[in-house]
């Protein structure tokens, strides 16, 4: 399960976003709860969300651009130091109990501006701080569930935190958990990166990548999947602390076991895949995960019980955690080396762009709906989304058939 450790370049980069994942879902938790707290707003909620990974719909394909042809260690030195400075400024504020939802806001949005080349790059980076790339899959393995723990550790520790210290603890922990990230990075020794000799072409670049992903036609449909997924399914996580506070009556420490939750389900999946031998079928693991995902949200908008609710948390992070790197795999392994930045800038596009668009229109929906009642679309419309794929996958597969020659058939 470990073995892309053997890699020095990755075990610094491994051990040094241990630290800083989780100070990044402790603020995550107590943004999210502290803006539902002050406004009491679903909107806001949803909004805060927005703002924060809307910029990658719009500057993941641009990042993939230029990330591509520039050196992704110093670029990770640079956007890791920014994302600091962002955190350092909202814990100040925080401390200093200046609650004004619009600096909030604001500082939310800068944060996604900063992700959308930050998650693009790392991803890119990922390739060039592992040795043998045999073990590329395992290493997006253990990259998620790296991730995914903090999910569960995170939330839990801000439970704690926002309930016995109060939130500015949380925002100034997130802060300095960036010291290990910055420090791992300039013990890396990797290889300088050979300047792109073509000039940025920013248009050209969009359309050949454009074009490289449409030419890649499974590629295209998983992608199509995610979007799909991001926009109208995984956004049901925004009205989790809605389910929490309103539904079951709960605290701040409730709150943070519907995320705990969703991230023990995204380890499992995540310790799965990294055991895995071998990367392929990603896709026929992709349904089966996407199913799992559909379903559970189903029966968790349906759900009276709490602990029906945290085990169907559980299921879906296996189910979401299960389509997202499964795919995420796929691309980084099947991607050609020249097109891989703006391939992965794609897969950033469809996920962490339009989980923002999906989280404002599910945030206006259940005004009219209602919470339970928008939920419950959602995991009807992941089934959808998951037949709908199936049919078109077996309908090309079909036509490659009867277009092949005679004695292939034979």
């Amino acid at each position: 399960m470990f073995k892309a450790l053997k890699s020095k370049n990755f075990k610094l980069f491994f051990y040094g976003q241990s630290v800083s994942v989780i100070g990044t879902w402790m603020q995550k938790t107590a943004v999210s709860w502290m803006v539902y707290s002050i406004t009491g707003s679903v909107f806001l909620l949803g909004l805060a969300t927005f703002l924060s990974m809307i910029p990658s719909l719009f500057l993941a394909p641009i990042a993939g651009s230029v990330i591509g042809r520039y050196d992704k260690h110093r670029a990770m030195i640079v956007l890791q130091s920014l994302a600091m400075l962002q955190a350092g400024t909202l814990a100040l504020l925080i401390y200093l109990k200046i609650y004004n939802i619009n600096f909030i806001l604001a500082l939310s949005l800068i944060q996604g501006i900063i992700n959308a080349f930050d998650m693009t790059c790392r991803q890119t980076m990922m390739i060039d701080i592992v040795n043998d790339k045999e073990d590329l899959p395992n290493a997006v393995a253990l990259n998620s569930t790296l991730n995914n723990f903090a999910r569960i550790a995170g939330p839990a520790l801000a439970g704690i935190i926002l309930h016995t210290y109060g939130e500015d603890i949380c925002f100034i922990g997130n802060f300095i958990s960036y010291v290990p990230v910055l420090i791992s990075l300039f013990m890396m020794k990797i290889t300088p990166h050979i300047k792109s000799e073509n000039k940025l072409k920013m248009l050209d670049d969009l359309i050949e990548g454009l074009d490289y992903v449409k030419k890649e036609t499974e590629m295209a449909r998983m992608l199509l999947m995610l979007m799909c997924s991001s926009m109208f399914v995984i956004s049901f996580n925004t009205l989790m602390p809605v389910f929490a506070k309103d539904i079951f009556s709960g605290n701040a420490e409730t709150f943070s076991w519907f995320e705990s939750a969703a991230g023990i389900g995204s380890v499992l999946a995540a310790v799965y895949i990294a055991n895995l031998k071998s990367s392929k079928n990603m896709n026929k693991f992709m349904i089966a995960a996407s199913l799992l995902m559909g379903f559970s949200i189903i029966i968790l908008a349906l759900s009276s019980n709490l602990t029906i609710a945290l085990i169907c948390m559980t299921l879906s992070g296996i189910g979401m955690m299960g389509q997202t790197s499964s795919i995420n795999i796929y691309i980084q392994t099947q991607s050609a080396v020249n097109m891989r930045s703006r391939s992965i800038s794609y897969y950033m596009m469809a996920y962490q762009g339009m989980i923002p668009v999906g989280s404002l229109i599910i945030g206006y929906i259940s005004h009219s709906l209602g919470v339970r009642t928008t939920v419950a679309i959602q995991g009807i419309i992941c089934v959808i989304s998951v037949i709908v794929y199936v049919y078109y996958k077996n309908q090309k597969t079909t036509e490659d058939l009867e277009t092949c020659p005679i004695e292939y058939k034979n």
